[in-house]
C-alpha cells in the first residue's frame, strides 16, 4: 500500500492545472492517465484543434461575403495543408505534457484508476490511500441508441479526416455540429449537402432563442440544410455512402455521418459507487468547492455536473486545489462563481453569450430591461457584407447586466466586455463610459449603441 497526498485522475487542462497548483505548494502529487495520449481533449481533439479549421473557415467566409465589395473570387485552400498544420501542433501535446509534469516533480502514470472503497484507489494493481483525490476524467460522446450507430464518426475523427467528402450529415444540433457544419460547408463540402439534424424544435438550447433563430437563418443562407424537430431512425451503409432515415420520412444520402449530439462524463470505469460518490446524468455532483459526496474526493472539468468549457475546467481546478490547501491550513475555502461564464460558438458569424437568457429570466420571474436588435444594419457590418448580426442585452432595475448575447463576426471580443462588466458589477452607464473612447470604427466601439436604449 502506498500513501500520497493527492492523486489526480486525468491529464487534460483541469487535471494539469490542479497538479501544478498543488505541487507548487509542496504537495506530493501523482497524475494518472488511462489513454496513450496524455494532454486532454481540448488541446488535441477539441477547442485548440478545431481552431485551426475555424481560422481558415473565417477567412474563406470573409472573402465570400466581400464578393461584390472588392473581392472578385474566393481564396483557394487545401484541407490537407490545414490538417498537417493542426497535426504538427497536436502531435507534440502528449510528449510535452508528460515532460512538463515530470519536470515539475509530478509523478505521471499511464494506467486505469479505479476506486476500491471511499479511501482507496487502485492503480496498476497498486493500492493507494491518498489524502485527497481529484477526478478530472473529462467527457466522451454520448451513446446514441440509433440502429446503425456504428456508422457514426466522432468529432475527433472529423478533425483527422485525410479528405473532406462532398456530403456530410451531423446528428445533433449543438456546439460541435454547428461549428463543424460551417467548417465543412466552406472548406470543400457542397453546402447544400451539409445537413444538421436536431431532435428538438430549435437547436443550441443554452443560447438565446432569438439570436439562434438568426444564426440558423445565416446557416441556411450559406446553403446548409438545418432539420429541426427530426429524430434519426436509422443510419444505413450503402455502396455509395450512407442513408440517414428521419422520423419525418425524409432520407438523406451522405458520405459521412458525424456524432454531434453532446457528450457525457467519462466516469463509467472509475467504480464511483464504491467510493460513495454521487452522480447524475450531467456528471459528478459537487459543492461550491468542487467537493463530491466523498469529503476526500473532488471533481473538476467536464466530468463534473457543471459547465463543460475548457476555461471553466481550469477555474474549477484552481478552486479545488485552493480548497485542499485551505483545509490543510484551517482557512476558509474559496467558492465557485458561475455568474459570468461566457460561451462562444465558432461559426461565421460567431454567437457569444454570457449570463442568463431572456427565457431563463422569464421562467425565474425576474424583472428585466432589454435592448434588442434582431438585424443590425450598422456600417460596421455593411463594410464586410454581413447580413446576419444581432444583439440582446438584459439588465436589472439598477442597470446591471443580467445577460448579454451577440451574433457578430467578432462576438468573442464584445462578449468579453460584458463578461468583465458582470464580474466588476458595473452598470450600463459604467460600461458606456468605459467604451465611449474605443477606437472608431471598430466592433468594440459599437458596444455603446447596444446600450443607448438602456441608459434612460
Amino acid at each position: 500500500m502506498a500513501d500520497i497526498d493527492v492523486v489526480i485522475i486525468g491529464t487534460g487542462t483541469a487535471g494539469q492545472t490542479a497538479a501544478y497548483d498543488l505541487i507548487a505548494e509542496g504537495y506530493d502529487v501523482m497524475i494518472v492517465e488511462k489513454t496513450a495520449l496524455p494532454g486532454g481533449v481540448c488541446a488535441q481533439f477539441g477547442c485548440q484543434a478545431k481552431k485551426w479549421f475555424y481560422e481558415l473557415t473565417e477567412t474563406v467566409a470573409r472573402c465570400q461575403h466581400l464578393q461584390g465589395i472588392g473581392i472578385t473570387s474566393g481564396p483557394s485552400f487545401n484541407w490537407a495543408d490545414v490538417l498537417q498544420a493542426k497535426n504538427t501542433f497536436t502531435s507534440a501535446v502528449p510528449q510535452n505534457t508528460v515532460a512538463n509534469l515530470k519536470g515539475n516533480g509530478i509523478d505521471y502514470i499511464e494506467a486505469e484508476a479505479v476506486f476500491a472503497d471511499p479511501d482507496t484507489v487502485m492503480i496498476n494493481d497498486t493500492v493507494y490511500r491518498p489524502r485527497f483525490t481529484i477526478i478530472a476524467a473529462g467527457a466522451k460522446p454520448m451513446p446514441l441508441p440509433i440502429p446503425g450507430n456504428e456508422n457514426l464518426i466522432t468529432s475527433t475523427d472529423f478533425l483527422n479526416l485525410k479528405r473532406l467528402p462532398r456530403r456530410v450529415a451531423f446528428v445533433g444540433g449543438g456546439f460541435i455540429t454547428f461549428e463543424f457544419a460551417h467548417f465543412a460547408a466552406r472548406l470543400g463540402a457542397s453546402p447544400e449537402d451539409v445537413h444538421i439534424i436536431e431532435v428538438m424544435d430549435r437547436p443550441l438550447g443554452p443560447f438565446d432563442k432569438d439570436l439562434v433563430e438568426q444564426l440558423v437563418a445565416a446557416t441556411r443562407a450559406e446553403g446548409i440544410q438545418v432539420h429541426v424537430g427530426n429524430t434519426v431512425r436509422s443510419i444505413e451503409k450503402h455502396s455509395s455512402g450512407f442513408v440517414v432515415s428521419l422520423e419525418s420520412g425524409k432520407k438523406i444520402e451522405t458520405d459521412l455521418v458525424v456524432h454531434g449530439a453532446g457528450r457525457v462524463a467519462d466516469i463509467d470505469s472509475l467504480n464511483l459507487m464504491a467510493a460513495g460518490i454521487t452522480t447524475s446524468r450531467q456528471g459528478i455532483l459537487v459543492d461550491q468547492q468542487m467537493k463530491t459526496s466523498n469529503a476526500k474526493v473532488y471533481a473538476v472539468g467536464d466530468c463534473a455536473a457543471t459547465v463543460q468549457l475548457a476555461r471553466v475546467a481550469d477555474y474549477e481546478a484552481h478552486i479545488a486545489a485552493a480548497a485542499i490547501i485551505a483545509q490543510d491550513n484551517n482557512k476558509a475555502p474559496p467558492s465557485v462563481d458561475y455568474r459570468a461564464v461566457p460561451a462562444l460558438l465558432f461559426t461565421y458569424p460567431q454567437l457569444g453569450t454570457v449570463g442568463k437568457t431572456e427565457d431563463v429570466l422569464i421562467r425565474e420571474g425576474v424583472k428585466y430591461w432589454k435592448s434588442f436588435d434582431r438585424q443590425i444594419s450598422w456600417p460596421t457590418y455593411k463594410r464586410i457584407g454581413m447580413k446576419y448580426a444581432a444583439y440582446k442585452i438584459l439588465t436589472d432595475d439598477q442597470g446591471k447586466i443580467l445577460g448579454a448575447h451577440i451574433l457578430s463576426d467578432n462576438a468573442a471580443g464584445m462578449i468579453n466586455t460584458f463578461k468583465q462588466a458582470m464580474l466588476d458589477d458595473k452598470s450600463v452607464e459604467d460600461i458606456y463610459q468605459d467604451n465611449v473612447m474605443s477606437p472608431y470604427p471598430s466592433r468594440e466601439s459599437d458596444v455603446i449603441y447596444m446600450l443607448d436604449s438602456l441608459r434612460d
